[in-house]
């Protein structure tokens, strides 16, 4: 199938072809039909599935017919909320509107925190027809009077169960009840618990319900390997694997913060350009840090879980476990992260004997064991006995734990609370 089987108009299929884009993903093959039919969807699409474009293409269609080229703000009503978990994905999904709707006179913005308001409010009094944004710096400009639903025709959820689990469903509601009735109504999610159905139920009108890419099945062209070392050489061995390799655009996944920074510090003194991302990174350094990253001035990205949640890269080829995460399902996501939109991908875990147990829980969940491979010159030491993994404070030793408080993997602090979680 082809987009042009999909019946979209043409300044969307020059947009797509100018993106290298010849043939629809699943989730669009199915999205896109029933969005233009003018049908609620209810959708389980994770990262890397395509969704993005799957809701915006026929949302920029249905928009289209009114779209105007007028300077005057009351010409450009709010017509579509987009609502997303994260600052990084609120700003990709805005950029794709950007990109695709390069063609249509529509406008659109992004709004999230951690950054000046300003700019912000005078985008908004512009007036703009699709608005993305994260609930709580939502809700902060609903409550300065800077926007205005009465003309809103579209409303999206993307990462759903992201939101959920950052604590979001008292703003989710909140922001529901500011909304026309009337309105056709996306929700997009990796997974579907009983809260997700009961969020979809209260605001869904017979929704078609589509499926894609399952959370916990890694996409087959994704070649996963495992390389067995002792926890105090997992650097080192990084550092060679990227060198001997001469492996390009590495995203690399530590589970605290303290641990992300020393690792991008200790691999800039090995020569490799590095940044980390994190929570505790401010917001312009988080964009630059994925800029670089995309733009090849850096090679290596180290993210936790928490700060990787939205990250969107085109045919990113590399992911890296320098540490297992505690959830078998965070493996899952992780390495979602390559093997996209049709290209291949590699995914390394660096497992020390204290991780034995982790690497079993993923493989129950996948179903079948890993491949493993022992690099030279790296072999495990035999007689090293595996210590307890913990998470304190001061973060962790290299390649391995340090004793402290357990905390909640990928977090550096446990479940964020409600005033942490607003974004």
């Amino acid at each position: 199938m082809s987009f042009e089987n999909l019946g979209l108009m043409p300044e969307l299929l020059r947009a797509v072809r100018d993106e290298g884009y010849e043939h629809p993903t699943p989730v669009q093959e199915q999205a896109i039909p029933a969005i233009l039919e003018g049908r609620d969807l209810l959708a389980g699409a994770q990262t890397g599935t395509g969704k993005t474009a799957g809701f915006v293409l026929p949302i920029l269609q249905l928009l289209a017919p009114s779209a105007n080229s007028s300077a005057s703000p009351a010409r450009h009503p709010i017509r579509c909320l987009i609502l997303t978990p994260t600052r990084e994905l609120c700003m990709q999904i805005e950029e794709s509107v950007r990109t695709y709707g390069r063609h249509l006179p529509l406008r659109s913005t992004s709004v999230y925190g951690g950054v000046n308001i300003n700019p912000q409010v005078k985008a908004l009094r512009s007036g703009v027809e699709i608005l993305v944004a994260t609930p709580g710096r939502l809700l902060d400009h609903y409550g300065q009077n800077n926007l205005n639903f009465s003309h809103l025709d579209f409303l999206v959820l993307d990462e759903a169960d992201r939101m959920l689990d950052m604590g979001f469903i008292r703003d989710i509601r909140k922001i529901l009840a500011l909304l026309p009735t009337k309105r056709q109504n996306l929700l997009f999610s990796a997974t579907f618990s009983d809260e997700i159905r009961d969020l979809a139920g209260a605001f869904l009108k017979n929704p078609v319900f589509i499926d894609v890419a399952r959370r916990n099945a890694p996409t087959d062209l994704v070649e996963q390997i495992v390389h067995p070392v002792d926890r105090d050489r997992k650097r080192a061995l990084l550092s060679h694997l990227i060198r001997s390799q001469r492996l390009q655009q590495v995203l690399v996944f530590c589970r605290t913060k303290h641990g992300a920074n020393r690792l991008s510090e200790q691999l800039e003194t090995d020569g490799i350009a590095s940044m980390a991302i994190h929570g505790n990174k401010s917001q312009p350094q988080r964009i630059k840090a994925l800029e670089d990253f995309k733009a090849g001035r850096i090679t290596v990205l180290v993210a936790t879980d928490i700060a990787a949640r939205g990250l969107d890269i085109d045919q990113l080829p590399h992911v890296v476990n320098y540490e297992l995460p505690h959830v078998p399902e965070d493996y899952v996501h992780r390495i979602g992260r390559t093997g996209r939109a049709g290209t291949e991908g590699k995914a390394l875990s660096l497992v020390c004997v204290d991780e034995a147990r982790l690497l079993k829980d993923i493989e129950k969940l996948l179903k079948r064991d890993l491949p493993s491979e022992v690099v030279p010159g790296f072999v495990p030491d035999p007689t090293i006995k595996a210590e307890p993994i913990v998470q304190g404070r001061g973060g962790q030793r290299q390649g391995g734990p340090r004793p402290g408080g357990a905390r909640r993997p990928g977090s550096g602090g446990g479940r964020p609370s409600a005033s942490r979680a607003r974004r």
